[in-house]
């Protein structure tokens, strides 16, 4: 774009173009990924100690640098900024960061690390992933409520039976929800419990195992299932919008060549026919 075509621009137009631009993004990733590295050396009192002064700067001036793209963003597209759920996530993502972090508000202060997010919303391979994650909601959730039902059955038939001689783990059915939870991602599960367990009830393995071919290897491949579905479906979704754009496109290009065809036809007319006539008025 010429100096002379910036000119005709309007002035929120450009601001847009220019916060939104491929270089601004590329920058502000970098400065993400730099704030990721900076917040994580704040952790360390030894760092901080040496350096603390110097990290908490550049802390400071990559969170201006956020202000102000944000705010540039905004500016150029008004209210319409917070149509786009992932220009709202931004925006919240920033206003945490600029909350005084003292008194009250100090537990505010871990929450800067909320800013490293925004990467989901600046790449667009993440934001891909995420986008599928959301649109499997629904169906994880339905995924969740079956999950439950089956915790809270095995739960009630496992404090029945093993209740008694282990009260620790079987006394209540929270306590066996929260040991079938910890059975049901197999850590320890065997050496743990189980085999405890068998020791006073030999076929306690009659429980257990069908436990954990349902709840392990099928409600959790099922989640998987829904969670690749939904991003299949988004980047069909995604694939299909673009042929539509395309083909749109070149349907206009299709039509202005046809105009512009049929102009140069009615201009060959004409000038056939003013030759003609110029001819008939020689003769």
């Amino acid at each position: 774009m010429t100096a002379r075509d910036r000119s005709t621009v309007p002035f929120r137009a450009r601001l847009l173009e220019l916060a939104e631009g491929p270089r601004t993004q590329r920058f502000i990733i970098a400065l993400i990924m730099v704030n990721a590295v900076t917040l994580g050396l704040e952790t360390s009192p030894a760092v901080m100690a040496a350096i603390g002064p110097a990290l908490l700067a550049v802390d400071a001036a990559i969170l201006v640098v956020f202000v102000l793209e944000v705010g540039a963003r905004l500016a150029g597209r008004g209210l319409g900024f917070f149509r786009d759920p992932w220009n709202a996530f931004d925006f919240v993502i920033v206003a945490i960061a600029l909350v005084p972090a003292s008194g009250p508000f100090a537990v505010l202060r871990a929450l800067r690390i909320l800013r490293v997010l925004r990467l989901f919303s600046m790449v667009p391979s993440m934001r891909k992933v995420v986008g599928g994650l959301l649109s499997a909601m629904p169906g994880i959730a339905s995924i969740a409520m079956i999950m439950l039902i089956l915790f809270y059955v095995a739960a009630v038939i496992a404090t029945n039976l093993f209740g008694d001689g282990f009260a620790d783990w079987f006394g209540s059915i929270g306590r066996s929800m929260y040991t079938l939870f910890q059975i049901m991602t197999l850590e320890s599960w065997s050496m743990g419990i189980v085999r405890p367990v068998m020791e006073t009830y030999p076929y306690a393995w009659a429980f257990f195992i069908p436990f954990i071919l349902v709840a392990t290897f099928t409600m959790l491949n099922l989640f998987i299932g829904v969670i690749v579905s939904a991003i299949q479906g988004q980047e069909a979704e995604l694939h299909a919008h673009t042929e539509a754009t395309v083909e749109q496109a070149a349907e206009g290009v299709r039509s202005a060549t046809h105009a512009d065809v049929e102009s140069l036809r009615a201009d060959i007319r004409e000038l056939r026919r003013l030759l003609e006539a110029r001819q008939d008025g020689a003769s």
